[in-house]
């Protein structure tokens, strides 16, 4: 059957079908997709820029899907507690969240220069490599240009790229450990994102203030909640498009 409130909410809104494509960023051929069969649904986010588009709730276009309080509430379980800045969060917090780790353990950064010179946290680091968790490092790579206006945005500069050659250095004693593996990005971070299993740290990023001083969200996954997968989805796609490095000294020009 086809999803005739979807039909009525775009002939509603006075657009084509071509006009709701170009505004979400699909084909054509999608949108006649959604509309002819009401059980071909979008992704989440389409759902929803599909949803502000057309001035509906979700859950009017798609009835099975929850409303939009039901999405705030399972927001508002997910966030745990909420740091004004990463200098507030009791240092030994790091190391204990990553002990938790037995499925996933990554870190999402830039430098990350801090935990580089952090003995218990290189201790966690070990253990769980021992016990066969993958470890996932994705830093910046310092020869790229989001590096660059990563530093320039923090007042530092070229200081970004050395904090990044410095933490490589810190590293080196876990690059070889099995399960350890290291890549190097160029990606315009907006958080540096910390996960062990289903668990998050979200220190976000703010124009002119180092990471230190910028506001940390600690997140957990739970069930109807969309705020952490769209943090944990983030690190996928970083992850899928950075490089491997496999020494410290393995930097070279960004691809």
């Amino acid at each position: 059957m086809a999803n005739e409130r979807l039909r009525s909410a775009i002939v509603a809104r006075g657009l084509t079908v071509d006009q709701v494509a170009a505004e979400i960023g699909v084909d054509p051929k999608t949108v006649d997709r959604w509309i002819g069969n009401e059980n071909r649904k979008p992704y989440r986010r389409s759902q929803y820029a599909l949803a502000n588009l057309l001035k509906r709730d979700v859950s009017y276009l798609w009835p099975e899907e929850r409303t939009a309080g039901e999405v705030r509430e399972a927001g508002q379980a997910e966030l745990v507690r909420l740091y004004p800045h990463r200098a507030v969060v009791p240092r030994e917090f790091w190391p204990e969240l990553y002990a938790k780790a037995t499925r996933s353990f990554d870190v999402l950064a830039y430098s990350g220069f801090w935990l580089s010179e952090d003995p218990a946290f290189f201790k966690v680091v070990r253990e769980k490599s021992a016990d066969g968790v993958p470890i996932r490092f994705m830093l910046g790579d310092p020869e790229c240009a989001a590096v660059a206006q990563r530093g320039e945005d923090e007042g530092i500069g070229v200081g970004m790229a050395s904090k990044v050659r410095n933490a490589l250095i810190n590293y080196a004693p876990l690059f070889g450990l099995p399960g350890v593996e290291f890549r190097l990005h160029c990606t315009t971070l907006y958080n540096s994102l910390y996960r062990a299993d289903d668990e998050l740290l979200a220190n976000g990023h703010i124009y002119g203030v180092g990471a230190y001083l910028a506001p940390v969200l600690h997140l957990v996954r739970v069930p109807g909640g969309e705020l952490f997968d769209s943090y944990a989805e983030s690190i996928e796609r970083v992850w899928q498009g950075a490089r491997t490095i496999r020494s410290p000294h393995e930097l070279g020009a960004a691809a």
